[in-house]
């Protein structure tokens, strides 16, 4: 007699986190290729309100966890079981047995109280180019992907090693991150590069509140590539974090120990700098309205200064200003019929006065500007989906912004790198990409940028600016700064198993980067 056979698990999501997460663009890269690009394209296409704070907590993975994640190499919930590869708990029932239909489907219908899946992720990849100096052939990576609930808890960790060959005399690091060089003294002096990196979260929910431990970067505002205050390619950083969801208003506090100097494992880097950050937003219709501020300090630790309560502008003159430094920005996000926004961000990091601002001739009036548009549609083509868009920004960075004064102190800066926009002082971007996706497999991108970036002093994130009378020295803008036009096409492949990507940039410069992954 014929069987109906109930499969445990119908298919794989790409890589289910409980977290919305920034982007990983140059290490720790799952099976696909933006998927931040796509959240702000759903945002933009949708009518559900719109929040540009993350990492968050991502709603629908408990939903959708038995149906994601059965195919994990490792899988157990406390309704279904134990599965190895999604095989152990598949449920069959005669065809003319409506009671066992009807367990089977009571069965699935329930929502798991806890539950755990684990995956084998990695790749190999060829990434070079004629900044960097260096081309890394074969780069591989492995590790693990582990995802999970609990009651109110949920998690996520995705831990890599890393191995890379380099053609350069003394390999350069790709993702800005520390790189150790190995050498074999018993096997012909051989070098290899060997390294380890990680992102994580463990955070408890209790109706709108979220407390979250981890290790990424925090994304504040609206835009994609170029948020002034916290960027998503920023490099990462251990933090806690706490945010309060009441219907249209959302705010997030969160604090982040940060490294001084490039090499992490360097005994510099025994003093401490720390960052708190407050971001509050106000989603109406199809306005967002955001308000962000940031204080670094040097030595000089104030965990008060976590209370989301507490403002932080103001908090900055009850501590010593040689050893604390503080921004305050706003931004504005609109959608247009679902089809379209537009944003704008102001960043402040210091000024004399209002008038400061205006005139523009000194260091005092230290701010940056962003603007952008992003548009949209989701359309079918016979029974194939295709995501398409457009988006567009525009940012200046006037010089001195993110520094302080005294190098090596309370810039606003990770392992030398700012923590918001990647040009850093005295620098102008335009970014421009189309893309789309098809199928929700098959990804395409073109994107183009021009850049300038000033060589005056105030250009560096360690350039710094006298403490007292500091108003009278000029700035320069870009005094001779040149154009750089880099055009990158992109094209990727995303399984449920495995990815193929491919970026190259062209003419100003030039980068390949090609890697096959897997997620089992």
């Amino acid at each position: 007699m014929a069987s109906l056979i109930v499969v445990f698990a119908e298919s794989g999501a790409l890589a289910a986190s409980p977290v919305l997460s920034p982007e990983n663009t140059r290490n720790l890269r799952t099976l696909e290729m933006a998927p931040m690009l796509f959240e702000y394209h759903r945002q933009t296409v949708g009518d559900e309100r719109q929040f540009f704070t993350y990492p968050r907590r991502d709603t629908t993975f408990r939903k959708q966890f038995q149906s994601t994640e059965g195919n994990a190499l490792l899988y157990y919930d406390n309704v279904l079981g134990a599965s190895l590869s999604g095989h152990g708990n598949d449920y069959r029932c005669e065809a003319n047995d409506t009671a066992c239909i009807a367990r089977v489907k009571d069965l699935y219908a329930k929502d798991p109280r806890f539950g755990i899946a684990a995956s084998l992720v990695g790749g190999m990849d060829y990434r070079g180019g004629e900044t960097l100096g260096d081309t890394i052939w074969p780069g591989m990576d492995g590790g693990l992907y582990v995802r999970g609930f609990a009651d109110s808890v949920d998690f996520v960790l995705d831990a890599r090693i890393y191995s890379e060959g380099h053609s350069a005399e003394s390999p350069r690091s790709w993702d800005r991150e520390f790189l150790e060089i190995q050498k074999e003294e018993n096997n012909s002096g051989v070098e290899y590069t060997s390294y380890a990196r990680y992102r994580t979260h463990f955070a408890f929910n209790h109706d709108w509140l979220r407390l979250d431990f981890g290790r990424d970067v925090m994304h504040w505002g609206p835009g994609y590539y170029n948020n002034l205050t916290l960027n998503q390619f920023a490099l990462p950083y251990n933090m806690m974090s706490l945010d309060l969801v009441i219907g249209p208003f959302r705010v997030m506090s969160f604090y982040a120990d940060l490294r001084i100097f490039n090499n992490s494992m360097s005994d510099k880097n025994k003093d401490d700098r720390n960052v708190f950050g407050h971001r509050y937003e106000l989603a109406v219709g199809n306005a967002t309205f955001g308000v962000s501020e940031l204080q670094v300090q040097y030595d000089n630790l104030k965990p008060w200064l976590f209370i989301p309560t507490a403002p932080l502008f103001m908090e900055k003159g009850n501590y010593s200003e040689s050893t604390n430094n503080g921004s305050l920005s706003f931004d504005f996000n609109y959608r247009i019929e679902n089809m379209a926004r537009v944003y704008t961000e102001f960043f402040l990091d210091d000024m004399e006065s209002p008038i400061s601002l205006v005139k523009n001739d000194n260091i005092e009036a230290k701010w940056a500007w962003m603007a952008g548009l992003q548009a949209g549609h989701d359309f079918f083509v016979g029974n194939h989906r295709i995501e398409a868009g457009t988006i567009v920004e525009y940012a200046r960075v006037e010089p001195y912004v993110y520094s302080h004064f005294v190098e090596n102190t309370a810039q606003i800066a990770n392992l030398g790198y700012p923590l918001g926009n990647q040009g850093g002082p005295n620098s102008r971007t335009v970014d421009w990409t189309l893309y789309g996706r098809l199928d929700g497999h098959i990804f395409a991108g073109l994107h183009n940028t021009w850049f300038w970036k000033g060589t005056d002093y105030g250009s560096a994130i360690n350039d710094t600016t006298p403490l007292r009378n500091h108003m009278k020295i000029h700035k320069k803008f870009l005094d001779g700064a040149k154009m750089q036009y880099t055009l990158s096409p992109a094209l990727s492949y995303e399984g449920q198993f495995v990815s193929f990507m491919g970026e190259l940039s062209l003419i100003d410069d030039k980068k390949v980067y090609l890697r096959a992954g897997f997620k089992w």
